[in-house]
């Protein structure tokens, strides 16, 4: 392998290396928007180390209300709590008559660490507030009783009554076949109650979302809050700061842009609010990040508006998302949005950047998603994927390889010129034959790094792949019991820094084939002249990654170190039977014989490598230039 083949694969290890750095802290990016929201969290962050309490913000409390039979919201001011329960057979929702917002989930078919259903959040970890401004009171409707009155299966509508000033109603439908739930505020007979300026409706909502995998600092990692601004592709995540041991600390973020939904995100189950007619500009987000032990990931927050029609002549409409992070699932179920615009709900996952995201989209899912159909172990499907792959860019890989083997076998030629210009002082001259001859053959050291770095996109997604695969939860494989957390073969009581408490074989396996692949790469290497000093911090760099990653990759996924391992086994193997099946003596007659041929016939010539070392030897010949014009004066 070349020089810089190695320089092109010294940078995909750094940029992998800048990937794990970027992953484990983005949630550091996003500084308090404004000085006095940050203040009104002040609560937020003293009372987050109690996960037993759902913390509300400064401005939360209920405004006053009168008690006396004349208040308007009399009827609603005390009562019996009741729960509706919604049930389509992939998700049970439970409907509060107090506040008349859902107030429990759980996921079929989907199980806990306890091996019971998924629950995504119970009475005591939600809080989903609307506020309507009137003229006299204000309602919130997490402080009234509503009245529940059953509309058919899976329907409900929670009432509002008032003292004489109409009624408020949120309809309730849980769609079939969904994870989706409707949600309809409309206003029947209360212009009395609303000013006729009155055009919007706020929203506050605030969860705790709970620990549902092994690894606590994985899933944190992928537990964030996301939103989609209206009328943009792409989703983004709000990063939130990570607790450290002794505290934990808000980080709050103002939106200035409208938005389609906010997404309170696990690594695998997510829930989503849109607004059919768009969040209102200004929407205030907000997390505090929970220390490990507490039961939950995050504290999410967010508080935000939309329209309202006081005359109740159109609908406030909402659809709410309770469900996995399935890519197929997610797609489906924006097709059920409301509206005239795409909610794209499967943004919510974060598949990488766009040619990386690319990849996952046309290549890696559709792969996967026909492999998982033969019900095999997804251990084996991740090795039928790594093949199947790995001959998809054999190709590169080739070409890589024979542009090292063309370089390897002009070493002759280039030790003569070595020979030739032994003295320190005539090192541009020597680098300057040396590209010559180079030229001559029609070899570019630039033929080696091209095809390495075109199967880069592809060994990222699987970065971004496999910890987003539902699909791969809790599914055992040789002695990984979920290949979506690490594996702990080996652990103990003691927690050591930078490793933890345990030691992942399949991190360890993954960066041992990392070394020898390294150790093998550098002994088909041609250094080029002059080269010695940056070859030997090469190596060294090239020998750190497989370090470095061992400490990065030992708490991550143990089906991406699995992946990773075998595909740097299936890489060495295909090294070490390139190396047997080629002969340096044959290239070279071979690279003889191409140059004969075009100094007899121009027409053959290869002017691909040519060319560019044309390009880099006229730049050389500028650079000599210009050092003897400097020695002259």
């Amino acid at each position: 392998m070349d020089r810089r083949s190695f320089i092109g694969l010294t940078l995909i290890s750094i940029i992998i290396f800048m990937v794990l750095l970027w992953s484990g802290n983005s949630q550091k990016k996003n500084a308090p928007a404004k000085a006095r929201y940050e203040q009104k969290l002040d609560s937020a962050r003293t009372a987050a180390e109690d996960s037993s309490q759902l913390v509300q913000e400064a401005d939360y409390s209920p405004a006053a209300t009168r008690q006396d039979s004349l208040s308007p919201l009399f009827p609603a001011l005390n009562g019996t709590e009741r729960i509706v329960f919604l049930d389509n057979g992939s998700v049970r929702i439970g409907i509060s008559s107090k506040g008349a917002a859902p107030c429990f989930a759980q996921l079929s078919g989907y199980k806990d660490q306890k091996g019971d259903d998924v629950v995504l959040f119970s009475q005591d970890e939600i809080s989903l507030n609307f506020k309507i401004d009137g003229k006299n009171q204000n309602i919130q409707s997490r402080d009234l009783y509503f009245e529940a009155m059953e509309n058919g299966q899976n329907s409900v509508t929670m009432r509002l009554n008032t003292n004489g000033y109409g009624y408020l109603d949120f309809n309730y439908t849980l769609l079939p076949e969904s994870y989706m739930l409707n949600l309809d505020i409309k206003a029947t007979g209360m212009d009395n109650f609303f000013s006729s300026d009155l055009s919007t409706l706020a929203v506050d909502w605030i969860q705790n979302l709970r620990q549902q995998e092994k690894g606590f600092e994985f899933e944190q990692r992928y537990t964030t809050l996301t939103y989609k601004r209206n009328d943009k592709v792409k989703a983004k995540v709000f990063g939130i700061a990570p607790a450290t041991r002794k505290s934990t600390r808000a980080t709050s973020k103002s939106i200035e842009e409208q938005l389609d939904w906010v997404a309170y995100k696990n690594q695998f189950f997510s829930c989503i609010m849109i607004a059919t007619d768009a969040f209102a500009e200004n929407t205030q987000l907000s997390g505090v990040s929970y220390t490990k032990g507490k039961g939950y990931m995050k504290k999410l927050m967010s508080k935000t508006h939309t329209a309202f029609d006081p005359d109740g002549k159109e609908p406030t409409q909402f659809q709410f998302y309770f469900g996995p992070n399935d890519y197929k699932i997610l797609k489906q179920n924006s097709k059920l949005a409301q509206g005239d615009h795409k909610i794209r709900l499967n943004r919510v996952m974060d598949l990488g950047w766009p040619v990386v995201r690319e990849v996952n989209r046309f290549l890696i899912i559709p792969l996967f998603t026909l492999l998982s159909k033969w019900n095999l172990n997804m251990g084996i499907v991740i090795l039928l994927m790594t093949l199947i792959v790995k001959m998809l860019v054999f190709p590169a890989q080739v070409k890589s390889y024979m542009s090292s083997a063309k370089m390897r076998a002009l070493k002759p030629y280039v030790d003569e010129v070595n020979a030739k210009y032994p003295k320190p002082e005539d090192a541009m001259k020597k680098q300057q034959e040396t590209m010559a001859v180079y030229s001559k053959y029609g070899v570019s050291p630039m033929g080696g790094c091209l095809p390495s770095l075109i199967q880069m996109p592809v060994w990222m997604a699987f970065f971004f792949f496999v910890p987003n695969a539902i699909e791969l939860r809790q599914q055992s494989f040789l002695w990984a019991t979920d290949l979506t957390g690490f594996d702990e073969l080996i652990r103990w009581n003691t927690n050591i820094p930078l490793i933890g408490n345990h030691l992942s074989i399949f991190c360890l396996l993954f960066c041992t084939t990392n070394i020898i692949n390294t150790i093998y790469s550098m002994q088909q290497q041609q250094m080029a002249p002059g080269q010695e000093d940056t070859m030997k911090m090469m190596r060294w760099m090239m020998y750190l990654m497989p370090v470095i990653f061992f400490f990065s990759f030992n708490n991550y996924s143990s089906g991406l170190c699995y992946y990773y391992f075998i595909s740097g086994l299936v890489g060495i193997l295909t090294m070490i039977w390139l190396r047997r099946s080629t002969d340096d003596k044959a290239i070279l007659a071979k690279l003889e014989a191409d140059y004969e041929a075009s100094r007899n016939d121009p027409s053959k010539r290869k002017t691909g490598g040519n060319s560019m070392m044309a390009r880099l030897e006229a730049l050389q010949k500028e650079q000599e230039r210009l050092q003897k014009q400097q020695q002259r004066k």
